[in-house]
């Protein structure tokens, strides 16, 4: 698994805008810094054209509405399309909107701010899901963390009721007596519960991060930018184990994770945000036989988190170790199968989050992470 947000080979570097203190291309730089790392949560990668488009923003030559336009432009002209098109279009035009609602100072502490944030963001992106709208379905997901289970969400029915009463107890809630510690621990408490109603079927957590953000400005907090930039997907995994309890197993909820995160994020320390951390089969004896071994470890006990392969499967993984830009044709042919057989088991590996695809069909690469 992904311990961190892998380099685009496209991406600009970010830090030097924050660094060299401008206060404008630093404020530029930290949204688009954020916005584009959020992308690694559903595991999108934006376009070379997508940071392009980002460096000339920051660096004052186009507006924030301008790089939008162009973004949609960009792919209103694309003639021919491909699969990997349509979820490099979803993470180029969500970063731009992101990048956006970071950048503008208002804020609603209501439901009606997370129906908002949703609806910018996905509006016109999503075509199976309504922007803007509370999901009127139950949903299950296949999470790597637990073992291929899932978190058991808020019924439909009840979204609406639940977040009023999360809102209004919030609401009320006096953080005025209570150390930073303390505070960061109640605050992970109420997001990993707005996270767990999953409110909308798609782009459930990239709201919530978006709603996080602002929030945490609302309450005058200074936010580093690096754990949601480079370790999203940690952040979603981290909510995903503050909202699991297995008592068979003896696996209970708890916001220990999340609360590393936002210490991160809040109080500037350098926990360790590693997701095989977040897995719940790496209990506290791996991980002190991981520290006194080494790294030389690691590949063994993260191999022993991942979910159940078939030989096959298994077959495709050890090719794209060997070759990153191994294409389908030759995988069919490495492996013995045919392509369309090929194709079924990627993608049944991807939805596992044992590979992922990095760029465009053509000049991509595959990469196996686990």
């Amino acid at each position: 698994m992904d311990e961190s947000r892998k380099k685009n080979p496209f991406e600009i570097d970010f830090d030097s805008y924050i660094r060299q203190g401008e206060p404008d291309k630093k404020e530029k730089g930290i949204a688009w810094a954020i916005a584009t790392g959020l992308q690694q949560v559903d595991g999108l990668t934006p376009s070379k054209y997508l940071y392009k488009t980002a460096k000339r923003n920051i660096e004052g030559e186009i507006t924030i509405d301008d790089a939008k336009k162009l973004i949609d432009s960009y792919y209103e002209s694309k003639a021919v399309r491909t699969d990997n098109d349509e979820d490099t279009e979803e993470a180029d035009k969500v970063s731009a909107r992101i990048t956006e609602l970071l950048s503008e100072k208002t804020f609603t502490f209501s439901p009606d701010q997370l129906l908002s944030i949703h609806d910018r963001l996905f509006k016109g992106v999503f075509k199976k899901v309504r922007a803007g709208k509370f999901r009127d379905y139950n949903i299950t997901k296949k999470e790597w963390a637990l073992d291929g289970d899932t978190v058991l969400y808020v019924n439909a029915d009840l979204i609406s009721e639940t977040l009023k009463y999360d809102f209004e107890t919030e609401k009320k809630f006096d953080y005025s007596k209570l150390t930073p510690q303390e505070s960061i621990k109640h605050l992970t408490r109420f997001i990993a519960n707005i996270w767990q109603t999953h409110p909308f079927g798609e782009g459930n957590t990239r709201t919530t991060a978006v709603f996080t953000i602002k929030y945490l400005k609302f309450l005058g907090l200074d936010i580093n930018n690096e754990p949601f930039e480079k370790h999203s997907w940690y952040f979603r995994n981290a909510l995903v184990r503050a909202n699991y309890t297995n008592m068979p197993k003896g696996i209970y909820m708890t916001t220990e994770y999340l609360e590393r995160f936002f210490r991160n994020l809040l109080l500037g320390e350098h926990n360790e945000l590693k997701n095989r951390y977040t897995h719940i089969r790496y209990d506290e004896s791996i991980k002190e036989n991981t520290e006194k071994a080494g790294e030389s470890n690691t590949a063994k006990i993260t191999q022993k988190i991942t979910v159940k392969i078939t030989v096959n499967q298994q077959k495709i993984i050890d090719e794209i170790k060997k070759n990153p830009f191994v294409t389908q044709e030759e995988l069919s042919s490495l492996v013995g199968i045919a392509r369309l057989n090929i194709i079924k088991n990627m993608k049944k590996l991807q939805e596992q989050n044992i590979i992922r695809r990095i760029g465009a069909d053509k000049n991509g690469h595959w990469e196996v992470q686990v």
